[in-house]
């Protein structure tokens, strides 16, 4: 597995070019992919220009986000996947073989079954395109209880939960987004982790929680930065997702809002302040 910069995740709003360099110069493996913009850039210039750039700044193609609405109505999603088979093959010339979006663990509108066939049929048609340009789908559960608790109809929130629907899509390049907040928020542990295969997993976000929260408590957008309180076991974590062979990129995802004050204010500090995160957990991981 690898170290990839998620610029917005930590709050980094720069041009595609700047970001290359932000990756580079505070140490990671590779940078996720604008898919839009570089798909854009390869019709105007070339799929080597795009190339070029991650070649020249010395680092790799990372993943990139499912740009298509699955979560609301079929006329929605129609709409949506217009243009995903130009987007996704873009991606797979470059190597960008991990895409990946989360899920709503719940629903006021739509009752389980509808809402797993829904999701079943939508994802597949996404996970069939991806397929056909050898990109993989990574699907996120979203575990606090504090999510769904008021809602009407439960949905996935939980890894075994996803398993069973990346099972029913059933095309072979479906497996999770697998993020250590929602595992420790749905009450996960590692002996989970190492009973998957390292095919399993897609893609990884590490962050960490807040103290003195129960899990049950735990609100989806208040995290800090991996290591930073020590409530998540992100070493076992780390560990197990290495033992068990994954080899995909992994990218910090704090939810933190004095990160994101420095990213915008100056996106190199807080690239640096990430790029220290991930250092220290990998190390922790033993990971060196």
């Amino acid at each position: 597995m690898f170290k990839s910069l998620s610029p917005g995740a930590v709050g980094i709003n720069v041009p595609f070019g700047e970001a290359l360099t932000l990756a580079a110069n505070h140490g990671f493996d590779a940078l996720d992919l604008p898919v839009g913009k570089a798909a854009d850039l390869a019709d105007e210039q070339g799929l080597a220009a795009v190339q070029k750039m991650y070649d020249d700044a010395g680092v790799k193609v990372g993943g990139w986000g499912l740009p298509v609405q699955f979560r609301t109505t079929d006329e929605e999603f129609e709409r949506s996947f217009e243009g995903f088979d130009r987007l996704a093959r873009t991606a797979g010339q470059l190597g960008a073989r991990w895409c990946s979006t989360w899920l709503m663990p719940c629903s006021d509108d739509v009752p389980f079954a509808q809402n797993f066939e829904n999701h079943t049929r939508r994802l597949r048609a996404c996970a069939e395109v991806l397929r056909a340009h050898g990109c993989r789908l990574g699907l996120e559960f979203v575990g606090p209880w504090t999510m769904r608790r008021n809602k009407k109809y439960p949905f996935i929130f939980d890894m075994p939960g996803m398993l069973r629907l990346c099972e029913s899509i059933n095309t072979g390049n479906v497996g999770l987004l697998l993020d250590c907040w929602h595992w420790y928020t749905s009450w996960g542990c590692v002996q989970d982790i190492l009973r998957l295969r390292g095919s399993d997993v897609v893609y990884v976000h590490i962050n960490d929680a807040p103290k003195g929260i129960p899990e049950d408590e735990q609100l989806d957008n208040v995290r800090t930065l991996p290591g930073a309180t020590g409530v998540i076991d992100i070493s076992g974590f780390l560990a197990a997702l290495n033992a068990i062979g994954f080899d995909g990129p992994v990218a910090i995802e704090p939810f933190d809002k004095e990160l994101g004050a420095t990213s915008k204010a100056n996106p190199s500090e807080g690239a640096r302040i990430t790029a220290e995160a991930m250092t220290r957990v990998w190390s922790e991981a033993g990971l060196d």
